[in-house]
């Protein structure tokens, strides 16, 4: 195949330097400023359009962000220490074999999925 990953994940922003300064803050994701490339770890991607009326996320979004983790009940106790609001599900953790998950939503509003693949996966 000729594709061998996401070589990047472009969205308009209100105010994309505050919005790229909370997520390198509060995520560890993107690169500090005047740099263009976010070196990442190698895992597991998942690629997957929803259908139109799906309700794995919020009707009035087209896309949601799904980042995979390490440590993600440290990373909600920062999250809520900052004052994000995170929501968890004891539903969305009901297979082990896929993992954990948690979401949260960026100063603009858009939608962040936290997952923890289970460990080895």
């Amino acid at each position: 195949m000729p594709v061998t990953g996401i070589g990047g994940f472009f969205f308009r922003a209100q105010d994309p330097q505050a919005l790229s300064a909370w997520y390198l803050k509060h995520l560890g994701v993107g690169a500090p400023e005047g740099q263009f490339l976010w070196d990442q770890q190698a895992g597991p991607t998942v690629f997957s359009p929803f259908k139109e009326t799906t309700d794995y996320f919020a009707e009035d979004k087209r896309w949601m962000l799904n980042l995979r983790v390490e440590g993600l009940d440290a990373l909600l106790t920062s999250l809520k220490a900052a004052g994000v609001e995170v929501v968890t599900k004891d539903d969305w953790d009901a297979s082990p074999e896929v993992g954990r998950f948690a979401r949260i939503h960026d100063p603009e509003g858009n939608p962040i999925e936290l997952w923890e693949p289970p460990a080895g996966g």
